[in-house]
């Protein structure tokens, strides 16, 4: 966790997820999907938040399509303990 929070801090990994994710649903075309997994509560907070303002209001550009991330089953995180942490969130661009 300490190094995972190092690595975050020296690369800036956070800083542009939200303007990213922004960007990416911007350049959809009606009825594709963007699909996210993160692998840490800092990352799935942005993407939570980001995507439910997209999809807020007169101007939504999106429709989220998990109301809660999709997370690894118990038999996926006995073979796989790395995906434990892992979290998926799906959009559906609208017209």
């Amino acid at each position: 966790r300490t190094f995972q929070a190092i690595r975050i801090w020296v690369n800036q990994e956070l800083d542009g997820l939200e303007t990213a994710l922004e960007v990416i649903c911007r350049r959809l075309r009606g009825g594709a999907r963007v699909v996210i997994i993160t692998f840490h509560s800092l990352e799935d907070r942005i993407v939570k938040h980001t995507l439910r303002a997209l999809a807020r209001g007169q101007e939504a550009i999106v429709r989220v399509l998990t109301k809660h991330p999709l997370v690894a089953d118990l038999d996926e995180r006995d073979r796989n303990p790395r995906a434990r942490s892992a979290k998926l969130r799906a959009a559906e661009r609208i017209a």
